[in-house]
């Protein structure tokens, strides 16, 4: 059978940054707001007041010290905490198909090959920008590229399931060049005025090319050893937008967590989280590797999801039996924050030059479904 190779990646970075300090000023400014005018109702017992926020927190319940934005103004301003991104008319591209063809075209540079030789090109990510025409079939037009193209979403597991995707397009012969492309704008499903998620997310963009292993020169690239996908049905972490949002009746505000009538945002029961997926992400790891007959210690780096540092930190000792070190498993969301499928590809995309031949490491990613999705690779 065909295998398949991970050839090139590529990273767009959206160029406004937002510090811990900077966004910790608006949330405070809002809560200060907040409570001020409805003094008389928190003397009361009738609502909550807001407790205020702070970089020592941020930092410590996740390890963020800042993240890169589409948009800054708009959610450091405290009259609006949300992004400001301009709509687009129908013969402009979108905001997403802007950011992949970016990181598209490095990833095909990193490789070695043009648009003319891609067949397919899957876009996966946790929010898209419309329901349709699927924002994957824009940048195959926009990029020039002639074949087919898809959206999916499997939340933060997107890109390795879109990996996985490709591998399966490539094996069963139906494309030899692959682009998998996550442009994720997660500022965009952030309620910045919730103090325990407000510091959560930011925007990036990755690129991944996967093509027939007959076709890459020799040291070229990464060998696809093998993926493990898993999902199990969970609330803990939810988005409820979408096209059935304007048929409801009615809809409920939670003075604690307002949002402007109608939105539907990400929210999540963290520590569940932190419990349940920690867990079941080192065991699936574990049982991958068994799997292909290979141990902890034939990894030299895991490339995880970058949600939480803590939860990272946890899953590296329960694979490896102990405390990883920063070469062993990469940190990159003190500098990018959750990036939802982005975020262990940009891990990659930035800690893999370093690797001799034969060395293995593991991609891996895990979020909202549950869903976690594993690809050991191998470098040629």
């Amino acid at each position: 059978m065909t295998s398949a190779v991970i050839s090139g990646t590529g990273l767009f970075t959206p160029p406004d940054t937002i510090t811990n300090d900077e966004l910790v000023a608006a949330f405070n400014m809002y809560v200060e707001r907040f409570n001020s005018e409805n003094a008389e109702a928190i003397a009361a017992g009738k609502i909550a007041a807001l407790p205020p926020s702070s970089s020592e927190f941020i930092e410590k319940a996740s390890g963020i010290k800042r993240r890169h934005v589409m948009d800054r103004s708009g959610i450091v301003d405290p009259n609006r905490m949300r992004p400001r991104l301009r709509a687009r008319s129908d013969d402009e591209p979108g905001i997403q198909c802007e950011m992949a063809v970016q990181a598209a075209r490095e990833a095909l540079a990193q490789a070695g090959r043009s648009a003319a030789d891609v067949d397919a090109v899957i876009v996966a990510c946790s929010n898209l920008e419309r329901a349709y025409p699927a924002v994957a079939v824009e940048v195959q037009d926009a990029l020039g590229i002639d074949g087919f193209a898809y959206d999916m979403n499997v939340a933060c597991s997107s890109a390795t399931f879109g990996i996985q995707a490709a591998t399966n397009a490539i094996e069963t012969g139906q494309a030899n060049v692959v682009l998998v492309i996550s442009p994720e704008i997660c500022s965009g499903h952030l309620n910045f005025r919730d103090r325990d998620s407000h510091f959560i997310f930011g925007d990036a963009c990755t690129a991944v090319v996967v093509e027939r292993s007959d076709r890459v020169n020799p040291g070229v690239g990464f060998d696809i050893m093998g993926m493990k996908l898993k999902t199990r049905f969970s609330n803990n972490i939810r988005n409820n937008a979408g096209f059935l949002n304007r048929s409801e009746e009615s809809t409920v505000e939670n003075v604690q967590n307002p949002v402007v009538a109608g939105e539907k945002l990400f929210v999540q029961q963290g520590r569940k989280v932190f419990k349940e997926v920690s867990p079941m992400v080192a065991e699936l790891i574990l049982a991958h590797l068994d799997q292909l007959d290979l141990k902890p210690d034939n990894i030299k780096r895991m490339w995880l999801h970058q949600a939480n540092l803590n939860m990272n930190q946890l899953i590296a000792r329960r694979v490896l039996g102990r405390d990883a070190t920063l070469e062993e498993a990469p940190v990159i969301l003190d500098e990018y924050a959750n990036t939802s499928s982005a975020g262990s590809i940009i891990a990659f995309h930035q800690h893999k030059d370093d690797f001799a031949p034969e060395e293995l490491g593991v991609i891996c990613s895990f979020g909202a479904g549950y869903s976690i999705g594993s690809v050991i690779i191998r470098k040629r």
